[in-house]
């Protein structure tokens, strides 16, 4: 049997350094006046205390983990935090249900960024605060699951980036502490920057903050029923600047910082991602101009598909106006980028780009031995060898994401959804995308309306996207519990 004392006492003190976090809120509800900063108080000490109890239980526990653990921690993690972060949702302010408040816990530190709130305008600031904290601590949380657990466990094709520096096979957790501190720096450093620039703009302090929060986690949260709609201008712009960063690969900019760029400009995976956005902003802008939008500005074009291209790419899931109004081409072009995704070992969601250039590396080489059989065609990426293992796992990885995404679009209609709902629905939830469409969505794209069983789905579909999917289905095989 697999050992969990090791698995449990490091999720329990994951989860104490969550609940502490929920001293923030609970002044800024204090600060406020709002009576909701006592609920936040009983949720942060009822959190830190069943926490701490099982980390002193644990505590003799080894501190490595093997393979299999390694699995059990990062699926665990994402099913015991969001209950976490639900607490204070449910004692206090929305005062949900449990549906409802697991639902827009595991939506923020799945960094996708639907919610189920439909006024998010008049809550108060503490537990509005709460949503942005969860969306950035997951955000920290994935990009060191991407670069130090999924490259261990070979899921679809990390193994590739294990020459990166970050070699932690027998000795997960004390690597793991390292890069994780390394990281944190970098990602703190963006997030006070992307405040201090949104302040700049014209923001508040608190909205500032908040949207930085959401804005570096590639989240999408926002305090107010409009998304990034009340802030249309400069703020677009800052905001898109932070959400690329965001998304593209965290260990460039920690060799960036060490004072060695080049790896970042080098990097195939950036230059690719930015390259996609180009093609699809100015896909997007020329059919505007042409069909759409003939008496705007084109400045004003420019920057508003800018913006709202980039949040769907890079999965964030901001909103400064409705994109159906663009028309059929630009909508299905957004449809498509957002099963793209950011780069590998950033905050950047759905499939990513590294899978697809692996993907068309392959489709290259098989076209080419069709023409001439005899001959070897050794696929290559970024002046790396891809090793056989490296393409199955991708392959694996595109043969479950589809499967998966068919499925819950079949789930999610079966459950009484309109079909465009059901779509945009699996969309959103296997992708951490964020926002959807149909008649159930409300006014500022709440899900509030849907059916339970639906909302349970959605929850489903953002934990099995968030990790990759074969790091959970991996624990449903009877092999992997006789270890």
């Amino acid at each position: 049997m697999i050992d969990v004392r090791p698995v449990a006492h490091t999720i329990g003190r994951i989860s104490v350094a969550l609940g502490a976090m929920m001293v923030f809120p609970t002044l800024i509800d204090y600060a406020a006046g709002d009576p909701n900063w006592i609920r936040m108080a009983q949720s942060m000490v009822l959190v830190v205390v069943i926490s701490a109890m099982v980390v002193a239980a644990t505590a003799s526990a080894e501190r490595s983990l093997t393979i299999e653990q390694s699995f059990l921690l990062t699926s665990g993690l994402w099913l015991v935090l969001p209950l976490i972060g639900a607490v204070p949702m449910m004692i206090g302010a929305p005062g949900l249900s449990f549906t409802d408040a697991f639902f827009e816990s595991m939506s923020g530190l799945t960094t996708t960024g639907t919610t189920v709130i439909p006024q998010l305008d008049t809550l108060p600031p503490g537990a509005n605060m709460w949503r942005a904290i969860l969306q950035w601590s997951g955000g920290l949380g994935i990009v060191v699951v991407a670069m130090v657990f999924l490259p261990v466990m070979k899921v679809g094709g990390m193994q590739f980036f294990r020459s990166e520096g970050f070699d932690t096979l027998g000795k997960v957790l004390p690597r793991a502490g390292q890069i994780a501190a390394e990281m944190t720096w970098i990602y703190l450093a963006i997030t006070v920057a992307c405040a201090g620039l949104y302040m700049v703009t014209g923001m508040g302090f608190y909205d500032a903050v908040f949207h930085a929060l959401t804005t570096c986690s590639t989240g999408g949260f926002s305090n107010y029923d409009a998304s990034f709609g009340k802030y249309i201008g400069p703020a677009e712009w800052v905001s898109s600047v932070f959400m690329v960063l965001a998304s593209i690969p965290f260990v460039r900019m920690i060799q960036a910082v060490r004072g060695d760029p080049l790896p970042l400009w080098r990097d195939t995976q950036v230059r690719t991602y930015l390259r996609w956005i180009l093609y699809a902003v100015g896909a997007i802008v020329i059919y505007r101009m042409l069909y759409m939008d003939q008496t705007a500005q084109p400045w004003d074009i420019l920057r508003e598909t800018t913006f709202n291209v980039i949040t769907i790419f890079s999965g964030t899931g901001f909103a400064s106006t409705n994109v159906l109004d663009w028309g059929h081409l630009p909508f299905a072009i957004l449809f498509c980028v957002a099963l793209i995704g950011g780069c590998t070992g950033s905050t950047g969601c759905s499939v990513k780009i590294f899978r697809y250039q692996v993907l068309f590396e392959a489709v290259r080489a098989q076209i080419k031995r069709m023409q001439s059989p005899h001959r070897l065609y050794p696929l290559r990426l970024g002046g790396k060898r891809l090793e056989p293992d490296v393409i199955d796992s991708v392959m694996a990885f595109f043969t479950l994401f589809i499967l998966t995404f068919g499925l819950l679009i079949v789930g999610l209609a079966l459950t009484g959804l309109h079909p465009k709902t059901a779509l945009t629905g699996a969309w959103t939830a296997i992708a951490n995308v964020g926002p959807a469409w149909g008649p159930e969505i409300t006014a500022n794209g709440s899900i509030e309306q849907f059916p339970t069983s639906a909302k349970w789905l959605m929850s489903f579909g953002m934990y099995l996207g968030r990790l990759e999917l074969v790091s959970v289905f991996v624990l449903l095989l009877p092999r992997f519990w006789r270890v």
